[in-house]
């Protein structure tokens, strides 16, 4: 790195919608790749708002995130699962589904696989 970056995610460079307007991806580009904030709506499912999209049966990108807000169930190709909530850090490798749990949106933050995550 060769000078300090300052970019806002209130201040997107990109904006990537979910089907369905189930949420969104919202990002800005730095010298280490792209860093999102992805806001998935209450009924948000990979499965169902981001597959078509991806075209792939599963997500095959690994995720560096923390949990803003909200609630959100992975459940790997494997079968091993796990619950996230607000102060959550998540490492995910590929090969997930996932969706959100109850009323509220989950609002993540991540560092890794949002170069192509929901590209059209």
């Amino acid at each position: 790195m060769s000078a300090m970056i300052r970019k806002s995610l209130n201040q997107p460079e990109e904006t990537r919608p979910f089907e369905d307007g189930m949420g969104r991806l919202e990002l800005v580009d730095v010298e280490a790749g792209a860093v999102g904030r992805a806001t998935f709506e209450p009924g948000w499912k990979w499965s169902k708002h981001v597959k078509p999209i991806a075209k792939t049966e599963s997500c095959q990108f690994a995720h560096l995130g923390y949990v803003l807000s909200g609630r959100m169930k992975i459940v790997m190709d494997d079968g091993d699962e796990n619950e996230f909530g607000a102060g959550d850090v998540m490492v995910i490798p590929p090969g997930h589904d996932a969706w959100t749990v109850g009323d509220e949106a989950c609002v993540v933050i991540d560092w890794q696989g949002m170069d192509d995550y929901a590209k059209r």
